[in-house]
């Protein structure tokens, strides 16, 4: 049947709340209302609002209460409506959610998911449309996942919830209305696992959440001009699939990463960098990113100019030295 990321994901919380009454969903509006992205839509009627229900607008204590919750016992599971209203939370998240199980030597996990509609292509105003995973990637202690798929919305929100402890989960808004033709309950890769969306041998474009169909448009313009472009879906953030994305780079010889969220000191630099130190030898040229700009989020009138387009990237893959051949010297060296 054919089904939107919102209604896999939708259908993810209720699957495992049926299956595990220790299963809660709480946060802003996602009770009766259903959530802003209506994600959570039915879910009070059916298990009532003990098991899905509304919080005050306090992002903190929203994140502080399912510490606690999840400490005994329970698999909370919130939502924090837009990115930058996760802000006011981060002091519980980086201070207390990443470290339990470290200060417990092992004894206290944490089982809790914290959802974050995150990033742009809606045109939302500013606290609206922020892309900050690299916050809670570079948080030692935290699970970061990003699903690109309509299967993959349902298959690692479920992982997700089933897992012992701590994930960060960023739904790309825009994507909540994208469709596939999917049968659920879906399986999938499991967490740490990225996949190849498109096979390719000239270059490779490693995408994650919003930006995956953004690389895939442009690896079929590419093709129309004889180009063969490669594509890794990433999936997850942390754990990060340093294989996947290796193998296909030293296949295919070069590579460029495509993210929504600002270029310095961000996701997209460490995947540079962790390319780079594995793949040196069969580069064929520099690692190249196409990214937001380092500026804040602009007016949504100004919106189209901040995100990665197909074009950027096509330009960017043509910087890659297509008509310098490798150094004989180092070709398939170690």
């Amino acid at each position: 049947m054919t089904v939107t990321m919102g209604k896999a994901l939708n259908a993810a919380l209720r699957d495992a709340m049926r299956e595990d009454d220790t299963v809660l969903m709480f946060g802003e509006d996602v009770g009766p209302l259903g959530g802003v992205f209506r994600v959570t839509d039915g879910l009070a009627a059916e298990f009532g609002d003990d098991r899905c229900f509304d919080t005050p607008l306090a992002e903190a204590g929203i994140v502080g209460l399912a510490v606690g919750m999840a400490m005994n016992g329970f698999r909370p599971v919130v939502e924090m409506q837009f990115d930058a209203f996760a802000y006011p939370a981060f002091e519980q998240i980086a201070s207390h959610v990443a470290k339990m199980r470290n200060r417990t030597r092992g004894a206290v996990g944490l089982p809790m998911v914290i959802r974050v509609p995150y990033a742009g292509g809606i045109g939302g105003v500013e606290h609206h449309s922020d892309s900050s995973e690299a916050y809670y990637a570079h948080t030692p202690g935290l699970k970061v996942v990003t699903p690109a798929t309509v299967a993959d919305a349902y298959s690692l929100l479920r992982e997700a919830i089933a897992d012992p402890d701590p994930v960060v989960f960023m739904e790309p808004k825009k994507l909540y209305w994208a469709k596939d033709e999917v049968t659920l309950p879906v399986t999938a890769p499991p967490f740490g696992s990225a996949v190849v969306r498109r096979a390719g041998t000239d270059a490779t474009l490693v995408a994650y959440g919003p930006a995956v169909p953004v690389a895939l448009e442009a690896a079929e313009a590419a093709a129309s001009e004889g180009r063969s472009l490669e594509v890794v879906d990433l999936r997850t953030l942390v754990p990060f699939d340093d294989a996947t994305v290796a193998e296909s780079v030293r296949k295919t010889g070069r590579c460029v990463v495509v993210a929504e969220a600002t270029g310095f000191a961000s996701v997209s630099a460490e995947i540079a960098a962790r390319v780079q130190e594995r793949c040196f030898h069969s580069l064929w040229a520099p690692v190249l990113r196409v990214t937001g700009w380092d500026v804040p989020f602009p007016p949504p009138v100004l919106e189209k100019y901040q995100l990665p387009g197909v074009d950027r990237v096509l330009d960017t893959v043509d910087r890659l030295q297509f008509d310098d051949a490798p150094d004989p010297r180092f070709v398939g060296a170690p």
